[in-house]
């Protein structure tokens, strides 16, 4: 709690804290922050499903919304218990479970923001007014770098005029409450702005939905520092329902603990951990090192730590009675019995296309994709638990790239990200590896033989909306080629036929059909039969991909 200080006029200051008066707010300590970021969760937490209604395209997704929330929560369980008053040392932790569990090129971003935000409160004990204008500038900066091709009309848009507003609001009044609320109106306002500045947005009649998610966390500090209701429900007491979830015969504990010590060394207790379970992750130094894994023996690693310093934060959780359904089967794989002289990390979603990455070569496959974005922590621990020193990951996904470059920054070893955009993409990489070649010349061939593959989806379509000339309902079959929206039908067969024709299949020679969880064998072979009419040339492959939310993914090279 910042402590209290006397006004320009001689009255207390009032710390950031919950339901007390409208005297000015000159300053917020670590608690004081720990707080405003509860709030902002909470009320995310409750319009998490609005944003994701705003995707521009509409197919199931890395829903925005709930790559934000995750995020957030990751953010928000670093700092949950933290007795912690100086601010810099809150938002550090914030920042550092924000990275760990960004999920999605929005969730990236509002890491990126939270980073900026930290740094520039490095070791201050308190921020006032003009301090918060500056972190939330160097927080625009941050987000800005941290994407190698900004687009404006984004969330980037939003926290660069909301940094503009903050410094302009602190020239005018030293009460945080106001500079607050004068930011919140700030984002609103750029949010509305983003059709002008992006015309896809214009096109799809939305605002574009990482920006409304910044809007929607600001807004919950604001009504939360002017004493307005926020429900709170689960969000500030726990880090709620949407984590990972282990299999029925998985890992039975969660063990989180940090141990203090003098002369640690992170390499050697990493291995050590990393023998006790799955799901590894040692961070730290050689005075504090956090440990978080999954095993059958909580005592194990708990009575390691203990050998070697103090613990505190333990944490033991059952996953079986703790995780839920939402991301039901995301299981870090684990260490292969003979480790690839350079390993390849892929995301699939789907048994079947899980096994097919695995049989051509994958040492490790997290199981993601639309809908379901890793969150870096996942892929960081897949490229560790790999055995290898060098490591190539395939995101196979747009909305997981920036989570794959960001695990690529943290981990130790040297990783190449080759940024596929969809399962063919990412089977295709994986074709062109050569067992011969070093990483650099391999990285290079896979993204190579990446682009030369077409992709076409089949889904079907989750609102209604005018975009790229259509006119689409919700319900109706949609098909997309390379990512692009190109038709809607009402039938599977003439989606697939547009999409077919679109690809210019003619001048293929092999069709990979991969069929999803809704689709039985024989639907697949009927289509694939009706696809050899129209093209007897072609050859038609088919597998089972199990892949949710898209029928059938096609591939043509």
């Amino acid at each position: 709690m910042a402590q209290e200080k006397q006004t320009k006029d001689n009255r207390p200051e009032n710390p950031i804290r919950k339901h007390e008066t409208n005297l000015p707010i000159l300053s917020c300590d670590g608690q004081g922050l720990k707080r405003l970021l509860a709030a902002g969760l909470a009320w995310l937490e409750r319009h998490s499903e609005a944003i994701n209604a705003l995707n521009v395209f509409p197919v199931p997704d890395g829903d925005t919304g709930t790559n934000m929330l995750l995020t957030l929560q990751s953010a928000y369980a670093e700092i949950a218990d933290s007795p912690q008053d100086a601010v810099g040392e809150i938002a550090q932790a914030a920042s550092y479970g924000a990275l760990m569990g960004a999920r999605g090129n929005s969730g990236v971003i509002l890491s990126q923001i939270l980073r900026g935000f930290a740094r520039s409160l490095e070791k201050k004990q308190t921020f006032n007014a003009s301090e918060l204008a500056a972190a939330l500038t160097e927080a625009s900066a941050t987000a800005y770098k941290g994407v190698i091709k900004p687009v404006e009309g984004t969330i980037l848009t939003v926290i660069r005029e909301v940094a503009d507003a903050a410094v302009s609001a602190a020239g005018d009044s030293d009460d945080l409450r106001y500079v607050l609320e004068i930011v919140t109106h700030r984002a609103r306002e750029a949010v509305a702005h983003t059709p002008a500045l992006l015309p896809v947005l214009r096109e799809a009649g939305v605002v574009d939905a990482g920006g409304q998610g910044l809007f929607i966390i600001l807004e919950g500090m604001n009504r939360y520092i002017q004493g307005e209701s926020i429900a709170e429900a689960a969000a500030l007491t726990q880090a709620v329902d949407l984590r990972l979830a282990a299999p029925e015969e998985g890992y039975g504990y969660d063990v989180q603990f940090i141990v203090t010590g003098q002369n640690l060394d992170v390499d050697e207790i990493r291995a050590n951990i990393a023998r006790m379970g799955e799901s590894t992750l040692v961070v730290g130094d050689a005075n504090t090192v956090k440990v978080h894994v999954h095993t059958p023996e909580p005592g194990d690693p708990l009575n390691y730590g203990a050998k070697l310093g103090s613990l505190s934060r333990v944490i033991v959780e059952n996953l079986q009675e703790q995780y839920r359904d939402f991301i039901l089967g995301r299981v870090q794989p684990a260490v292969p019995e003979k480790p690839c002289p350079i390993a390849i990390v892929a995301v699939a979603s789907g048994a079947g296309l899980m096994r097919v990455m695995e049989s051509l070569g994958a040492c490790a496959v997290v199981p993601g994709g639309q809908s379901m974005n890793p969150s870096t922590e996942e892929l960081l621990n897949a490229i560790e638990n790999t055995g290898a020193e060098e490591v190539i990951l395939l995101p196979n996904n747009s909305n997981v790239i920036l989570a794959a470059q960001q695990a690529q920054v943290l981990s130790k070893k040297k990783v190449k990200v080759v940024p596929t955009k969809t399962i063919p993409q990412g089977i295709s990489a994986l074709l062109a590896f050569n067992y011969q070649a070093d990483l650099e010349t391999n990285a290079k061939g896979m993204e190579r033989a990446a682009g030369e593959i077409q992709t076409g989806e089949i889904t079907i379509a989750s609102r209604d909306v005018q975009i790229n000339g259509l006119d689409i309902k919700e319900g109706q079959i949609i098909g997309l080629v390379n990512g692009e929206l190109i038709t809607s039908a009402q039938t599977i067969e003439e989606a697939t036929r547009q999409v077919l024709q679109q690809m210019h299949a003619e001048d293929g020679e092999i069709l990979t059909i991969y069929y999803g969880e809704s689709v039985t064998a024989e639907e697949a072979e009927a289509l694939a039969e009706m696809i050899g009419d129209l093209y007897p040339d072609l050859e038609v492959e088919i597998v089972n991909g199990g892949q949710p939310h898209y029928p059938y993914i096609l591939s043509i090279e």
